[in-house]
């Protein structure tokens, strides 16, 4: 798992359409990186409707927020088209958990990618970051002490 202060992975997804995101073309902008189990599941929607909730409070800092899990992209279409989510759902179905992988946060055993976010600078490096176990959710709280380093 990389640590605070080490270079993030870098990656290309596909969000929500299709497109290809890739962290390092967003360099110039913080990035917040959260990693979810499923799509539809109670806490992961409770979850992203806190995010989408708040979504202001990043947009003020100038984050923007990429939310990943090993969904296929159709899943995460329908749900953000369900929930109203703004900000970007992006798919690290194929090759399976690849991205999950290198952050540290595949539950090889189980297919899914636990519960992990990372704050990544302007300048590609890990600012902050939490992790938590299976079936704990996220405190929101951790979010806004997070973007106080920015």
């Amino acid at each position: 798992m990389p640590q605070v202060g080490e270079p993030a992975p870098d990656f290309t997804l596909q969000d929500v359409h299709g497109t290809p995101v890739t962290l390092s073309d967003l360099r110039g902008t913080p990035v917040l990186v959260v990693f979810f189990p499923f799509a539809f599941s109670g806490i992961c929607t409770g979850e992203m409707c806190e995010i989408r909730d708040n979504l202001e409070d990043f947009e003020d800092a100038g984050v923007r927020v990429l939310a990943i899990s090993c969904d296929p992209v159709y899943s995460l279409r329908a749900w953000s088209e369900q929930e109203g989510y703004d900000f970007d759902l992006l798919s690290d179905f194929w090759p399976h958990g690849e991205v999950a992988r290198a952050y540290g946060v595949l539950d090889e055993n189980r297919g899914l990618a636990i519960r992990g976010s990372f704050l990544v600078d302007e300048d590609g490096v890990i600012r902050w970051s939490i992790v938590n176990a299976p079936g704990e959710k996220r405190a929101f709280s951790g979010y806004h002490q997070a973007l106080t380093l920015v």
